[in-house]
Formats: C-alpha cells, sequence, structure tokens
C-alpha cells in the first residue's frame, strides 16, 4: 500500500520546512480560537454571570444561596434527579436485553433489528411526548388504560424519556458486548458452568464499564432534556425547564447562570467516573482472542425474538403514532387521511421557513463540521511538535463532552448577546447557531476522525517529509481517502443532531431563524398538536432521507477508494 500511496505524492515542494512549519502554527492556533469562541468563552461567562447581579456587579456566592433558598427551584432540582435515576434504572436494563438478544443469537436481520434499536435517533426528543399526548392523553386514544389518570406529569414524562434516550444507551452497551472473548465461554463450559452462571461471571463482568458508561450517559441526558418535559410534564418541573423561564421567561440571567452550572455538575461528575472506570478497564480482547459466535439454541433464539418484537414495538409505536396523527383529520374521532397540518403557514411556529432554516443548519453543520473534525484530528493526531497547542487543542476536542447543550446555549446567550461584545450582531443569526452545532457535538465527531486516523501508519508521514512533501498534501492524497468512511459518519452524525437538538439552540433562535425543532413546541403551546406532529414526522423523514443518501454515497466511494482495503 505504501508504494502505491507513494506513487500519488509530488516530488520536492515548493514551501519550505520553515515555512510549513508556520503554516502547522497558523493552522493549529486558528483551530484553537474557533473553539475557544465557540465553546470556551461561552462556559467562561456562565460563570462570571453566576456572580454578578442583574447590573453586572460583583456579588460573589448570592445568587447561588438564593437558588439553595428558593422552594421551586430546590424542587426542580429533586424532580430531575428523582427523573434521571428512575430512567436510567429503566433503560439501561431494557437497552442490555436488545443489545444480547442482537448480538448473542442467531437470528436472521440482524441490520434491521439494529436500524430500529436506533430509529429514535432520527426524532426530536419531542415526538415520543406528542404521540403519548395522542395514546394517553385527554382525547387520547389508549386514555382508559389510565383508569382515570392522565399521562401529564412524572411517568409521563419517564415515558418520553425512555424513548429518547434508549438509543444511546444501546450503542454503548452493543460496542460492549461485541468484545468478547470466546475463550472464557469455552473455560466455563468446560468448567461445569451452565449459561445463568457464564452470564453472572462472564458477560455481566465483561460489559461493566459500557453499563457505567451508559448509565452515566442517560443520567446526564434526562437531566438536561427540555422537549419531554415541556410537553407532558405538566405541574412536574425540572431544572432544564427552570432555566428556560428563568432566561427566557423572566430574564433573571444570574440565577439562570447559577441553575446552569446546577445543570453541568453532572456532566463533570459523570466524566470523572466514566474516567476512574476507564483506569480500572482491562482489555477484553488480547492479541491471542478468538472471536464469539453463540452457538446453535432454539430456546435462546426464541426468546432473543420476543424481546426483540416487544421492544421494537414499543419503539415504533410512539414514532409510528406521531407520524400517523400528522396525516390524520381529527384524532381519534375522525380518522381521515388529509395533509392539512402540513401547512405550517397557518400556525404558530414559523411556518415551511423553519423547516428550510433547519435544512440549511443541519447541511452546513455536517459540511463545515466535517471539515473542521478532519482538519482538527489531523493536527492532533499527524503533526509533529508543538505540544502545548496540540494539548489545549486535544482538551478543547474533548470538553463538549462534559458540557450539555442546554449550558452551552445559556453561554452563548451571556456571551454573544452581551452590548460589549463586537461579535454582538451575529446573535440569532444561522451562523452562529451552526457555530453552536458544532461545538457541542464535537467531541463524538472527533473521536471518530482521530480512530479513523491511527490505523493509518506514521511511517507514510515520514516517508512524505523525506520527499519534501507538504503536510497538506499528504492529508489530501492519503489521510482523507483513509478517513472517508468515518468522515460519511461523521457528516451523517452532525446532520441528525443538528435537525433534532433543541435545547442549545432554543434559546439563541430568533424569530427571523426559526427552527424545526423549536416550531414544534411553539404549535403545541398553541394547540396545534397535528401540526407539531406533521413537522416532527418531516425531520424524521429528513434525516432518515439524509442517512440513507449518506449511505449509498459511502457505497459508492468505497467501491472507488477502498480497494487497497480487498486483500489481493
Amino acid at each position: 500500500m505504501l508504494s502505491a500511496v507513494l506513487r500519488w505524492l509530488p516530488r520536492g515542494g515548493q514551501t519550505g520546512i520553515a515555512g510549513e512549519a508556520r503554516i502547522a502554527s497558523l493552522l493549529l492556533w486558528a483551530l484553537v480560537a474557533v473553539l475557544l469562541l465557540g465553546l470556551g468563552l461561552p462556559l467562561l461567562f456562565i460563570f462570571a454571570k453566576a456572580v454578578q447581579d442583574g447590573d453586572g456587579g460583583f456579588v460573589g456566592l448570592v445568587n447561588f444561596a438564593q437558588v439553595l433558598q428558593s422552594p421551586g427551584l430546590m424542587r426542580a432540582s429533586s424532580n430531575s434527579l428523582q427523573l434521571g435515576l428512575t430512567v436510567t434504572a429503566l433503560v439501561l436494563p431494557l437497552a442490555f436485553a436488545f443489545a444480547w438478544a442482537l448480538l448473542r443469537s442467531r437470528l436472521w436481520g440482524r441490520g434491521l433489528w439494529r436500524q430500529i434499536g436506533l430509529s429514535p435517533l432520527l426524532a426530536p426528543s419531542l415526538m415520543p411526548a406528542i404521540s403519548l399526548v395522542y395514546l394517553f392523553g385527554n382525547q387520547g386514544l389508549l386514555k382508559d388504560w389510565l383508569h382515570g389518570g392522565n399521562i401529564y406529569g412524572f411517568w409521563g414524562v419517564v415515558l418520553g424519556e425512555l424513548f429518547y434516550t434508549f438509543p444511546h444507551a444501546l450503542l454503548i452497551i452493543m460496542t460492549a458486548l461485541s468484545a468478547a472473548d470466546a475463550r472464557l465461554y469455552e473455560a466455563g463450559r468446560v468448567l461445569g458452568a451452565g449459561p445463568l452462571r457464564q452470564f453472572l461471571t462472564i458477560t455481566l463482568p465483561g460489559v461493566r464499564y459500557g453499563l457505567v458508561s451508559a448509565g452515566l450517559v442517560v443520567f446526564t441526558l434526562v437531566l438536561t432534556d427540555f422537549g419531554v418535559p415541556k410537553v407532558v410534564g405538566g405541574d412536574f418541573n425540572v431544572l432544564a425547564v427552570e432555566a428556560f423561564k428563568q432566561v427566557i421567561g423572566q430574564q433573571n440571567f444570574p440565577r439562570g447562570a447559577v441553575v446552569g452550572l446546577l445543570l453541568l455538575l453532572p456532566a463533570i461528575l459523570s466524566c470523572l467516573v466514566e474516567r476512574r472506570m476507564a483506569r480500572r478497564q482491562q482489555a477484553a480482547l488480547t492479541a491471542r482472542a478468538q472471536p464469539f459466535a453463540p452457538a446453535p439454541s432454539w430456546l435462546r433464539d426464541a426468546c432473543a425474538l420476543l424481546l426483540l418484537l416487544a421492544i421494537s414495538l414499543l419503539l415504533l409505536a410512539l414514532l409510528g403514532v406521531g407520524v400517523a396523527a400528522s396525516f390524520i383529520k381529527y384524532w381519534p374521532y375522525n380518522l381521515d387521511f388529509t395533509l392539512a397540518h402540513y401547512q405550517f403557514d397557518t400556525v404558530d411556529g414559523g411556518g415551511w421557513s423553519a423547516y428550510v432554516n433547519s435544512l440549511q443548519l443541519a447541511t452546513a453543520t455536517a459540511v463545515l463540521g466535517s471539515l473542521l473534525v478532519f482538519v482538527g484530528a489531523c493536527v492532533c493526531e499527524k503533526l509533529p511538535g508543538m505540544a502545548l497547542g496540540r494539548g489545549l487543542l486535544r482538551f478543547l476536542a474533548m470538553l463538549p463532552m462534559a458540557v450539555p447543550g442546554l449550558v452551552l446555549g445559556l453561554g452563548y446567550v451571556f456571551f454573544f448577546n452581551h452590548p460589549a461584545n463586537p461579535l454582538h450582531g451575529w446573535y440569532g443569526s444561522l451562523g452562529l447557531m451552526v457555530l453552536c452545532c458544532i461545538a457541542h457535538f464535537y467531541t463524538t465527531a472527533h473521536l471518530t476522525a482521530a480512530t479513523a486516523l491511527k490505523q493509518l501508519d506514521g511511517e507514510f508521514e515520514a516517508v512524505a517529509a523525506s520527499l519534501k512533501v507538504p503536510f497538506w498534501v499528504t492529508w489530501w492524497r492519503v489521510s482523507l481517502p483513509v478517513c472517508l468512511p468515518a468522515l460519511v459518519d461523521v457528516a451523517r452524525f452532525l446532520f441528525v443532531s443538528a435537525m433534532t437538538t433543541l435545547s442549545a439552540l432554543i434559546f439563541i433562535m430568533t424569530p427571523e431563524h426559526s427552527l424545526a425543532a423549536v416550531s414544534i413546541i411553539t404549535m403545541d403551546d398553541a394547540g396545534d398538536t397535528a401540526a407539531a406532529a406533521a413537522m416532527a414526522t418531516l425531520v424524521v423523514l429528513s434525516s432518515a432521507g439524509l442517512s440513507l443518501l449518506l449511505s449509498l454515497l459511502e457505497r459508492l466511494l468505497g467501491r472507488r477508494n477502498q480497494r487497497w482495503r480487498k486483500p489481493g
């Protein structure tokens, strides 16, 4: 492969070593400046606003004391904690059961089951809440099942959050379960351990780190989600909604900053716990490991099929009810087909322009974010020297993992809306929202690209340098083709995330640049639930269509640029 690549590299680059080093340094610090602008400075302004009064004067910890003495905010904190623990305790067994049935059985159609399990990623968090209203609301089809109760409150939010967080837990647990050494199970059988004992002594200890990581991710997502509690929360107040009320409703920026810091604490704690677990985690697969393949067992496969069917039906029901309701004239009394709910210009929420703005936002985020992520990963992994700058860039690249979207959105309000900020005029623009989305989802995208680059031997850069080939030529001719499948995944992830995200953008959106996810809340608040379901359906269809298109593009590019991966 090395000889084939070298034929593509031009000889005798015109750029001298000193000039190339200056360009590399300039590129590095430009990336640092972009991440500082999109992430570091907004977070600093949250801390600054939390110790100021309404006029900008320093008051120390007065705002923190007022929040701790506020019964409403303390009740919201307790509700958020209770909600996070409940959803985490429920979603982990469900996600583990789905992942086990998918990976430890010999069922046909694993790809289809996997796509069903990950389908909630295509929908905004408000979609399950709207479906719950159609099923169990005041005019719900199944409201009699509640025996006089209603869906608005704690258990309604729990059900919506289960749908929203399930695919995040599933992805992590599937990764953990896939790293299994068949020799351990063979040794267990030789020693007389039955299936249950093997499960308790081999499977569970092997996925312990994945379960803890999934639990921390779910807990943080629930505490910072805004959409589900806003639609079906009723009188059950949580911190995420309280932050919105303090900033948007009451214009109490100092108290909103304190609430934002409270939301930041669980994410920081989760990262610390994850790091501690990572240091204690041993490699699940060694160089001598044998890939695990399930032995034939009709009883196990039958149980796995029942598990997959039960969970998939629940996921598809919550997704399908919202989609179906958008085409029904008047749920549940008049079930005739109609497209009237897609006339968004006749209801509140920004009309069709909100959907167009979301498409523009998601496309720009996918294109610009993929470019920024690729260059940033190359700088971190492939450029020599500049230890200080590369270390700072790595830190900024990993920081979004510990920052919930709601907290980042608050930081954008305090920083970009400040009158003394020369970028004040950028507030509310589509460009600022693109920057916010890239910063918010940067860590996952960066890790994906960096992992792909680490597969490339450092000899390529060494040989290119000996031939005086500029580093950007090597990136274009060597690194980019190797990373192409990973970059397609990054683009897909950024597009879907930008289409469905709500918490970070709800603070910096303006009526001139309304977005589809935010318009769903506006329409639901105005009583136009069917129109909100229609907008959510468009988001789902757009995310699914783009994912399919990128999958086809990945296959096409793979045939042209990934032939070196095939043997012979």
